[in-house]
């Protein structure tokens, strides 16, 4: 390829100057004063060759650069750890599953979270059962996180295909077949089943229910302009299901409006996600509150955030939780959402990556709050 180049510039150079020549016996100078000079350029006729030698040259480059730029792109995913630890046969399955971008195991896990810490100081369980039930289902987040990607990438693998961001992705890439990534997601979800049966009778029906909304959500961006609402759904069931994991049944006035400030947060920060591929999906017809919402996104979220702030006011008093969790929990996540809200550029891809991803503090602060709560309510007791 630099042959070819070199061996094509040459003959640019040497038609360049058979080209100069020729402008020069064809360009007469009229001078009518010492301060003004008219050129008049007379039978001027560039030469046909030069033109598609040109283009020749201009099409060559093109397709370096591009090289180049994939080039990089290769290497810059090469870095990640799973290149380095996992067998290369390992390695679609592992980025099928997202393994490389923990951020959304912790926006799927912290909903989950939020629940079993409000059971726990509301039916002053022991620490040692909060802390194994942490543990359950932040393994099954892992897993079933995974299990999401692998649906969502299976109804989005001809889309995928068309979007910069997401060319490489497995399936869109054809590292593995639609029947290979059929494989793994079995193999997720038995393990996922294999979570969930630890808990009890009725958490594992309400657990099973949250499925056909992961199953039908890669579909609802192809109908409606609204799918954060229903990855909202789908991401925060662990608000519904912590509580009767820890108890046995359903505190609906407390864990109804902690899953409705979670659908709020998803509203929030998949909205901001959302902005990266805009320009991709308005030309490919994949819809999305982005596109819907376009330059009032951030009244949008402010409302958003309004509710989702009110939710855990609801929840908390409902729980009747004390000063640390409306000091830490509403207080904290309220000033984290006003911070994202006031400095995200929604036209700035990198920015929205960032700020999509700070989101998992989001959740650490509410968190932290029912924690410490938990630890007042011990020290007066």
């Amino acid at each position: 390829m630099q042959t070819r180049v070199t061996r094509v510039m040459r003959i640019m150079r040497l038609n360049n100057s058979l080209f100069m020549s020729r402008f020069s016996r064809n360009l007469r100078i009229k001078q009518n004063s010492k301060v003004q000079q008219i050129f008049l350029v007379n039978n001027f006729n560039r030469p046909q060759i030069n033109t598609n030698i040109y283009r020749f040259a201009s099409n060559i480059n093109n397709n370096v650069n591009k090289l180049s730029t994939n080039e990089k792109k290769y290497k810059e995913t090469k870095t990640s750890w799973i290149y380095t630890y996992l067998p290369s046969k390992l390695v679609p399955y592992a980025l099928l599953a997202r393994l490389d971008k923990p951020i959304g195991t912790w926006l799927l896990y912290f909903p989950c979270t939020w629940s079993i810490t409000m059971a726990t100081y509301h039916a002053h369980l022991p620490i040692s059962q909060s802390v194994y039930m942490l543990s359950l289902f932040g393994v099954g987040a892992f897993i079933m996180r995974g299990a999401g990607c692998t649906i969502n990438d299976m109804w989005d693998r001809k889309i995928d295909s068309k979007i910069e961001r997401t060319a490489n992705r497995p399936l869109a890439s054809g590292s593995i077949t639609p029947f290979q990534a059929l494989s793994f997601l079995s193999l997720q979800l038995s393990a996922g089943l294999a979570v969930l049966t630890q808990l009890n009778w009725y958490s594992i029906f309400l657990g099973a229910t949250s499925l056909s909304i992961v199953t039908i959500y890669p579909f609802m961006k192809r109908v409606t302009f609204w799918p954060q609402l229903y990855l909202g759904l789908a991401f925060n069931w662990g608000a519904l299901l912590g509580w009767p994991a820890m108890i046995g049944s359903s505190e609906w006035t407390v864990t109804l409006p902690l899953y409705t400030a979670g659908v709020c947060w998803t509203l929030i920060y998949d909205t901001i996600y959302a902005h990266q591929d805009k320009k991709f999906d308005s030309i490919v017809g994949v819809k999305s509150t982005a596109i819907l919402f376009g330059d009032r996104t951030r009244y949008w979220l402010t409302f958003f955030s309004g509710s989702m702030l009110s939710c855990l006011v609801l929840a908390g008093y409902m729980n009747e939780n004390d000063w640390p969790y409306y000091f830490i929990s509403v207080m904290g996540a309220g000033s984290h959402l006003a911070w994202q809200l006031w400095t995200v550029n929604i036209d700035d891809v990198v920015e929205c990556g960032r700020k999509f991803r700070s989101n998992k503090w989001t959740g650490a602060i509410i968190l932290s709050g029912i924690v410490t709560d938990i630890a007042w309510q011990n020290l007066n007791k």
